[in-house]
């Protein structure tokens, strides 16, 4: 049998739930079935909306969306604070029903994670039949609705996992593979985010079909390192594992404001204060960091962000805190420059500050040791 036989011969479940927080909510508190629900800040903050419901989204209303503007759209919704111990108690239930079938299991999110059961010979071998009875399990167990989709790699179970919300069972076979991808829309394909798909549009790529006719070069010389996952993908071909352990690559945190802060000082120290806390946390997991980011967002939404990366190995609390008035004051800068609209005293308030670790190693791991580069900005 031929490598790329026994790879369709694989068995791939892709579990997400179905509007998780939005749904945890309604589950618990019955007044809310029905309704528009929105989880995350109150139309009258400066929050943004964590999930919602099927029934919020009907107005257009998604994830990271403004609350203000949610409320907008939607001046009936329910707007419900988050309550993250209770979604991650529902969480380790799911997660405790995939443990019951498999344990090649590779978490995504709370709510989302990929399954592999080609070993598994319940039910006949049959992979329909047991993500079924893994979306009966989980709506018995936690009275939550699961999506599930089935195919032969991650790629395709992810895709099919969506294709049919809410409460969507769809499975892509081995031969219908690649002339189901020919018809998926660019911007359906895991991995093509908004600015990618604008530019393949450009290109005249609209769909997986036309993904097909470029050749493997022509997408090089385009998308650089992606083009090896994008000339595969569109023929329907995809090898990467269900990793049954996944490295953290980046750990961050943000403050939002009531109000527009324009004092530099008191905004290097609130970054200073995340920098701190983040550092003392990556200690507590024996991680090390060679990237530092700060993000600044002003009062009209622009966002910016600035970048700082250690060639020499691992930074340190000393170096990250060196960095932060560097990329402090290049955020600023940007701010500084008119808006599209033209107003460039919109951008004169700040009213987030974050900041975020990448490039996260294990603190026993070797690294090789370089001449340090002088600070650049992120191309």
């Amino acid at each position: 049998m031929e490598a790329g036989d026994e790879l369709k011969l694989r068995k791939i479940i892709h579990v997400d739930m179905d509007a998780f927080y939005a749904s945890v909510e309604q589950r618990d508190d019955p007044l809310l079935r029905g309704r528009p629900v929105i989880v995350g800040g109150q139309p009258n903050g400066r929050g943004v909306v964590a999930a919602c419901s099927y029934e919020a989204r009907a107005f257009g209303i998604h994830s990271a969306m403004p609350s203000v503007e949610a409320g907008r759209r939607c001046p009936q919704a329910a707007f419900v604070k988050p309550r993250f111990p209770v979604y991650k108690q529902a969480s380790q239930q799911i997660h405790a029903v995939f443990r019951e079938f498999t344990d090649q299991i590779e978490p995504l999110s709370l709510d989302e994670a990929y399954l592999d059961v080609s070993r598994n010979s319940l039910f006949g071998g049959s992979a329909v039949r047991l993500a079924r009875e893994i979306k009966t399990m989980i709506l018995d167990r936690t009275g939550l609705v699961a999506s599930a989709g089935v195919s032969y790699n991650k790629f395709l179970a992810k895709i099919a996992s969506d294709h049919d919300k809410p409460d969507g069972l769809f499975c892509i076979l081995p031969e219908a593979g690649e002339a189901f991808v020919a018809t998926l829309p660019i911007g359906r394909f895991h991995g093509v985010g908004k600015v990618t798909e604008a530019r393949m549009h450009e290109l005249g790529i609209h769909t997986g079909g036309d993904l097909r006719q470029w050749s493997e070069a022509e997408l090089t010389r385009e998308f650089g390192r992606s083009s090896q996952y994008y000339y595969r993908v569109a023929r329907g071909i995809d090898h990467r594992p269900v990793r049954t352990s996944r490295t953290r690559k980046s750990m961050g945190a943000e403050r939002t404001f009531g109000d527009n802060i324009r004092d530099r000082a008191e905004m290097l120290t609130i970054l200073t204060a995340l920098s701190t806390d983040l550092m003392r946390q990556l200690e507590e997991k024996s991680l090390g960091c060679r990237t530092l980011t700060v993000k600044v967002r002003f009062a009209d939404f622009s966002t910016f962000t600035r970048a700082h990366s250690s060639s020499k190995g691992l930074l340190d609390k000393g170096a990250a805190e060196r960095a932060l008035p560097f990329l402090l004051d290049r955020a600023l800068a940007m701010g500084h420059q008119p808006s599209p609209s033209g107003k460039s005293s919109q951008r004169a308030g700040v009213r987030l500050l974050g900041i975020a670790f990448s490039a996260l190693l294990p603190l026993s791991e070797e690294l090789p040791v370089q001449l340090e580069m002088d600070w650049q900005d992120p191309q």
